[in-house]
């Protein structure tokens, strides 16, 4: 990109001042976190970028949510790009100058990034919409990391209206910066969270287990049943996995409580899987509480299913990396990510594609998502602006062309 000013009135800068901005914009974001539906400073900040470079925002949907739609000079389909603007309810432990001034709330899942390539994409295409064959709605979703979570907000509001497609990206610091993540089909799992309480009626005594009904012990065998359900009642070439990650119960020392809850997640990548292991949870876990004697109560909170991506548009992504990076910045992913997003929910209206972008260049950019230290490769930003935009125009080429 070369400094000039087009007839439109936005400014190109050159690939330092380009890539400089917007690590600037990210830090900001970085330093002033909100957690979902609560991102309102975080939206008006997004919504004075794009107002300032020219762009007509509609807002808000979903509460803090916004798009802009860049409208290309011929006709064609409508394609949307998504990012998400929340943080997660985690310290942000690092020692850097734009580490979260929102003390308990911080970007660490890379959403920060993602909302900064959005605002660049925007930038980039209404730059370029002379080349545009159709158009394309970039859209800043809030409370990804929530169940229930923005996406169902954003569709119920109309963010797909029109759209025939939808692309999204997601951080990777297991993959070097420069290097995207493709994978047809599964890429994530599904995400539900449970809840089972055991109800013995009363408290009793420590001395005299066999004379109460101790929900502690019960919550063990029910908890253990549970850890071997994935593999025997699911089939095991089927990714799946239970994670507990709560447990609370009496307060003494010497007595059994009346109540013990526990709790965590189940993860599949089918929505077959899905339905069954979550009727084999809720038979086990009653069927053992009826067999001692204690009244089970089992709560499921539905989050995302999984992410599909459409082999279609994932060969579309592959095709422009190629002409315009080379093969050295494409990772083929093996296995699907057993964690969930998102952004699934717009993949059961129309078909769309999730990207992993390499974040990592040494040991501060290595640390996994939701470490209180996760950090990136800044540089990152602008290349995978770039990357977007001559592919989400790559891809309304070769659609008004067939």
């Amino acid at each position: 990109m070369t400094s000039e000013v087009l007839d439109n009135g936005v400014f190109i800068l050159d690939d330092q001042e380009f890539s400089d901005r917007l690590i600037a914009i990210r830090r900001h974001l970085h330093a002033h976190p909100e957690i979902g539906l609560q991102e309102f400073k975080t939206s008006a900040f997004i919504r004075e970028l794009l107002s300032a470079n020219g762009l007509s925002v509609s807002a808000p949907l979903a509460r803090t949510g916004l798009f802009v739609d860049i409208e290309g000079a011929f006709p064609g389909p409508k394609l949307a790009y998504r990012s998400d603007i929340d943080a997660l309810p985690i310290t942000d432990t690092k020692t850097v100058s734009y580490r979260s001034q929102n003390e308990g709330v911080a970007h660490l899942c890379g959403h920060d990034a993602h909302t900064t390539i959005g605002i660049a994409i925007a930038s980039l295409l209404h730059a370029r919409r002379h080349q545009m064959h159709g158009s394309v709605r970039v859209f800043f979703q809030p409370n990804e990391e929530g169940i229930p979570s923005g996406a169902p907000l954003m569709i119920g509001d109309g963010v797909l209206e029109g759209v025939e497609a939808v692309y999204a990206s997601h951080v990777d610091p297991t993959l070097p910066s420069g290097v995207y993540g493709l994978k047809t089909g599964a890429c994530t799992a599904s995400a539900d969270r449970f809840r089972i309480r055991v109800l013995a009626g009363s408290t009793g005594h420590s001395a005299r287990p066999h004379q109460a009904t101790d929900t502690i012990w019960i919550s063990t065998q029910i908890m253990s049943a549970l850890y071997q359900l994935v593999g025997r009642v699911s089939d095991a070439r089927s990714p799946a996995v239970i994670s507990i990650c709560r447990l609370k119960a009496g307060e003494a020392y010497n007595v059994l409580p009346a109540e013990a809850e526990f709790g965590g997640t189940f993860r599949c990548t089918e929505g077959s899987v899905r339905a069954s292991l979550k009727a084999q949870m809720e038979q086990t876990a009653c069927g053992i509480g009826q067999t001692f004697g204690a009244e089970v109560l089992v709560d499921f909170d539905h989050g995302a299913p999984p992410v599909i991506n459409d082999a279609d548009l994932i060969s579309t992504v592959r095709e422009s990396i190629l002409n315009t990076v080379g093969k050295k910045a494409i990772f083929d992913i093996p296995v699907p990510s057993m964690g969930g997003e998102d952004f699934a929910h717009y993949l059961d209206r129309v078909p769309g594609a999730l990207v992993r972008v390499g974040t990592c260049n040494g040991p501060d950019t290595a640390f996994v998502l939701h470490d209180s230290n996760f950090d990136i490769d800044e540089s990152v930003l602008a290349k995978t602006a770039q990357m977007w935009a001559d592919t989400l125009i790559f891809y309304l080429q070769k659609k008004s062309s067939s």
